[in-house]
């Protein structure tokens, strides 16, 4: 799956990748978490434009987005049947640009986080859908999901899910609803090659959103790993009492 991801490129190196008419201006983001809004490039009157989106989509028939929990992900091998993606995968097909994402390797009983990124250091382009929800009152909400598909067997040993990566010379035809179907851009919806991604671990930091700093990028040192390593709880000592003490209506953890 991904559920975090940074974007450390410069704005002008993002657009001339992305190729839309928009200039925007943006600074590094290094702990993108859902909920949040995220820059999506969108094909929109034969230009590529970009949007800034809710990270979670809500699917367009949905009564009340309060009572729906928002999707982040879309499982690349059932976007073309569940509801709330079928009609995105035919006409609204979008790229979020990235430089990097994190992943928790399950280790012992601890989750361990990973940052995970191009072996050559280039911006990446994740597959995803996007869907505007309409309140009655005629509020709107432009939300997405990033398009998850099997990772290949170097990456699985961190996560058996990893985000769709679209490759420059396709952006076209996955954004273009109108020249391809559903159908004829399924064959993009692959995990990337083994050896494309690189990935090192890194501190737990990243785990608090409110954590957005470049340091949560550098590999983990010894110390700090040291640090991070749960303390062993002090055995308390046990005092006998003499007689039982009452109930005092508080309850207990045990």
């Amino acid at each position: 799956m991904c559920g975090r991801f940074v974007i450390t490129s410069p704005p002008a190196a993002i657009r001339q990748v992305f190729g839309y008419i928009e200039q925007p201006n943006f600074p590094p983001r290094f702990n993108i978490a859902p909920t949040q809004p995220v820059p999506v490039v969108i094909l929109e009157n034969g230009g590529r434009h970009f949007r800034l989106m809710r990270w979670g989509l809500v699917p367009a028939w949905v009564k009340d987005p309060r009572k729906f929990t928002l999707l982040i992900n879309a499982r690349s091998e059932t976007v073309r049947e569940k509801p709330a993606f079928k009609n995105a995968i035919k006409r609204r097909r979008c790229l979020i640009p990235a430089d990097g994402y994190y992943e928790w390797q399950d280790s012992g009983g601890r989750k361990r986080p990973f940052f995970i990124h191009r072996r050559d250091g280039a911006p990446i382009a994740f597959a995803a859908l996007s869907e505007t929800w309409m309140g009655p009152n005629g509020e709107e909400t432009d939300g997405v999901a990033i398009i998850t598909a099997a990772a290949s067997p170097d990456l699985a040993m961190l996560h058996h899910r990893v985000p769709v990566t679209i490759a420059p010379g396709d952006f076209e035809r996955w954004l273009d609803g109108r020249a391809a179907g559903a159908d004829e851009v399924m064959p993009l919806l692959r995990g990337p090659d083994v050896g494309e991604f690189a990935w090192h671990e890194i501190s737990t930091r990243v785990n608090r959103v409110v954590n957005d700093d470049e340091q949560l990028l550098l590999p983990i040192t010894a110390e700090e790993r040291a640090a991070e390593e749960p303390k062993p709880a002090k055995k308390a000592a046990r005092k006998v009492a003499a007689t039982a003490p009452e109930d005092d209506d508080q309850g207990s953890l045990f």
